[in-house]
This record gives structure tokens, sequence and C-alpha cells, in this order.
């Protein structure tokens, strides 16, 4: 089962140009946080929606897509990687 997990994880990287980051800060009764980017080093704004089921802590590690919101850049399709 893990192997698949593994598969998608990397299809997921190459396919839909995941990128990884760690939990900066999240609040969760307003609902949106910040995760800052492994590759670049800045901070992107990530809001409860666009969370795929995960609950949020600071420091976890996370994959996500960037996307376009209405105020610049956006995590979405955000998943918890487990170590």
């Amino acid at each position: 089962m893990s192997i698949i997990i593994i598969s998608l994880s990397i299809i997921n990287i190459f396919f839909f140009k995941m990128r990884t980051g760690k939990v900066k800060f999240f609040n969760e009764e307003k609902g949106y946080g910040f995760i800052t980017d492994d590759q670049t080093g800045n901070d992107i704004f990530v809001h409860a929606t666009g969370l795929n089921g995960s609950e949020l802590q600071e420091g976890f590690r996370v994959s996500y897509v960037e996307e376009e919101g209405r105020k610049g850049k956006v995590a979405a399709q955000v998943e918890v990687i487990e170590d």
C-alpha cells in the first residue's frame, strides 16, 4: 500500500508541479496560515479551503500546488507529508 502512495506522490510532484514546504503558522479558528516553501524560502498563504482533509499544525511538512488567488499566490491541494 505504501508503494502506491509513494508512486502517486511522485506523479503529483511531476504532473501537477507539487511543491513542498513547512507550515510556518496556521490558525485553525480563523482558517488560514502560511507555508514556507522548501525551494524558495518564500511564504505562501494557505486557507482552510485549500486543505485536502488535512489538519495543519506549525512545523508540519506538506506538499501543495501553487495557484493564483484573489490577492496573489495561494497554496491548494495541501497534504501533510508523513516522515
